[in-house]
């Protein structure tokens, strides 16, 4: 039998853990007494500026739009041979669009992957995309320990 405990990663176990990118869940905040806005997404993270990508669709009158200056948390979870890990950011989105090249925001996207889920009712290629980044307020990962008993 199995004994479940958890312990914090370490930034080593998170930047690995994390890749160049994946999935997860980002939570936009809203009014207090509205639950918050939930939506599964693709992200990219780079480790050399512990920056988050994330490649959202915002059609026209899409309540996204009046959400991506809240606050938000990301997570993200897996189950690896090891047992559970998961991650967990909160912070604010920066729209990448207007930041300059040079910019760690920019730099940072080169080495990051995105991946590309088609979930939409219309090819991808056909939806128009916005992309923020996410240098986050706060970072905490947990695992999954097994023990024995």
């Amino acid at each position: 039998m199995q004994d479940p405990r958890w312990l914090q990663l370490s930034e080593d176990e998170i930047n690995k853990f994390l890749g160049r990118g994946g999935t997860g869940v980002i939570s936009f905040a809203t009014d207090p007494d509205e639950p918050p806005v939930s939506i599964p997404v693709s992200y990219g993270y780079s480790a050399d500026v512990k920056r988050f990508y994330y490649r959202l669709s915002i059609p026209q009158d899409s309540r996204k739009e009046d959400l991506v200056d809240n606050p938000v948390s990301f997570v993200t979870h897996d189950e690896t041979d090891a047992g559970w890990r998961s991650v967990v950011a909160t912070g604010r989105l920066s729209d990448t669009a207007d930041a300059p090249y040079e910019s760690t925001e920019i730099q940072g996207m080169w080495g990051i992957r995105i991946p590309i889920v088609d979930v939409f009712e219309r090819p991808p290629r056909e939806m128009t995309f916005r992309y923020f980044s996410l240098d986050p307020d706060t970072m905490t990962g947990r695992k999954e320990v097994r023990t024995d008993t």
